[in-house]
């Protein structure tokens, strides 16, 4: 049954979605709700985890919970919590949870600049003809105290090949970045079945050590500040057109984000 609504707030609902799609459904981190069984389940599959509102953007109630020798550990913002038993863990987590629903997600080990984790926006708009484009790809490296990229966060944002190559190769990059855009066409064309009045998606898609990109979270109202940060203005002034032919206005006072060092340092 199709939908005329432009938004979908619930990251649980947008996963099952993306899940439909047999090609994207191996990029997608297995994603659970919240609740004491789960959390133990896949703790003890995954060693890592990440607990996140349903609901929500900014990376803001965001937590990295792992498993080590004898402890547990989890980090929400810049707070960093050790705990001796699974018991006293999730309680910890609950409170800080409250009342909202949570989800508890697959933990990916990712590439990272400097110590520092790092995944991608991608960004697919609908052009006047009804297809979609991707129009914007941009690094997000996470603040240094921090688990979460967000550029609201304090994250930097980074042209993709600035963080790839120093890592891979030129090749390497390339080809990322097609696997990437591939994504995100696959994810227009399964929302736009269910929503076909969507005019745009953001997706955050983070890399592994083996390259492999995974589709972290589907965004259906993105916010471009990522892109007003990167040296080249062609993205931006793409995205920014892409919106007015549909009727959206976007705030381009961008302060949180940080932009990254010049690619020439990195290389």
């Amino acid at each position: 049954m199709q939908s005329r609504r432009t938004c979908v707030s619930s990251k649980l609902r947008k996963t099952r979605i993306v899940m439909r799609d047999r090609k994207l459904a191996s990029h997608v981190p297995a994603t659970r709700l919240f609740s004491r069984s789960q959390l133990a389940v896949m703790l003890k599959r995954y060693g890592m985890v990440y607990v996140k509102p349903d609901t929500g953007s900014l990376g803001i109630g965001v937590m990295r919970v792992e498993k080590t020798a004898g402890a547990y550990r989890y980090q929400a913002g810049t707070r960093i919590c050790v705990l001796r038993t699974f018991a006293e863990l999730y309680d910890s987590i609950r409170r800080q949870a409250g009342s909202r629903t949570y989800l508890v997600q697959k933990g990916i080990h990712v590439l990272r600049h400097m110590g520092r984790p790092f995944d991608f926006r991608i960004m697919i708009q609908k052009g006047p003809s009804g297809n979609w484009k991707p129009t914007g790809a941009a690094g997000r490296v996470a603040h240094p105290r921090k688990a979460v990229t967000n550029g609201s966060q304090g994250g930097s944002i980074y042209p993709v090949d600035a963080l790839i190559v120093p890592l891979a190769s030129k090749k390497a990059s390339s080809r990322l970045l097609k696997e990437m855009y591939r994504m995100a066409k696959l994810t227009a064309d399964r929302f736009n079945q269910t929503y076909p009045a969507m005019n745009e998606l953001g997706l955050d898609i983070a890399v592994d050590r083996r390259l492999k990109p995974w589709l972290l979270e589907v965004n259906t109202r993105p916010d471009p500040c990522p892109f007003t940060k990167l040296p080249d203005k062609t993205m931006i002034n793409t995205i920014v057109a892409y919106g007015k032919a549909y009727g959206r206005r976007y705030c381009l006072t961008c302060s949180k984000s940080r932009k990254g060092a010049s690619p020439k340092r990195l290389i």
